[in-house]
């Protein structure tokens, strides 16, 4: 009984990821602005791995800038600015890696106290780097109040979201009038053959 009780619950988790990931790929399809997808995706992101925050960052030169939170941070957005060699977040910016913490994430030799975040004595810290055209392009952070055991579910999806929040960030990139204006077939035909493995 326990055995299916298992599967059903972990059945239930791979609908709500893939409903997760729809949900996100509207956001890409949509005439909205930058904010309000980046608002979205940090909503859907806390609901989805039951957090209490969820930010992100976005490089602009060599600092990473907090861009969206779910929290109202006013103040802070755009404010907080972080090195490539400060702090949990630029760790995983420079390594470009996944960073799982499930408690105590303040004391990690790497971390780096804001002061004005209250997500500075959040206990657990779940962070994956963005990444657009196979750069990093900034850094998406999940972090609860108390202890929690990050499932390697979890970590795929932050894994997966960062990839689409750097989709997102090329697609905004193109205006409207040009996404039509494009021949999108031109565009795939004269980028050459696809060379065939062996």
């Amino acid at each position: 009984m326990a055995k299916g009780k298992d599967l059903e619950w972990r059945l239930q988790r791979i609908e709500e990821q893939l409903r997760l990931f729809q949900k996100i790929s509207r956001f890409m399809v949509r005439d909205m602005s930058l904010q309000e997808v980046l608002g979205g995706v940090v909503s859907l992101v806390v609901e989805f791995t039951q957090g209490d925050s969820c930010l992100i960052y976005l490089l602009n030169n060599e600092e990473l800038v907090l861009c969206a939170s779910n929290t109202p941070h006013p103040s802070t957005i755009g404010k907080i600015r972080l090195r490539l060699n400060e702090g949990l977040t630029g760790w995983v910016a420079r390594e470009r890696r996944l960073l799982a913490i499930s408690r105590e994430a303040y004391n990690d030799p790497r971390f780096k106290n804001f002061g004005e975040l209250p997500e500075d004595c959040y206990e657990s810290f779940l962070s994956a780097p963005i990444i657009a055209r196979n750069r990093v392009v900034g850094v998406i952070n999940v972090q609860h109040r108390l202890p929690h055991p990050h499932t390697g579910g979890e970590m795929e999806v932050l894994t997966t979201v960062g990839e689409q929040i750097g989709c997102v960030l090329v697609l905004a990139r193109m205006a409207p009038t040009q996404v039509q204006s494009v021949n999108h077939a031109e565009l795939v035909l004269s980028s050459g053959p696809i060379p065939m493995k062996h």
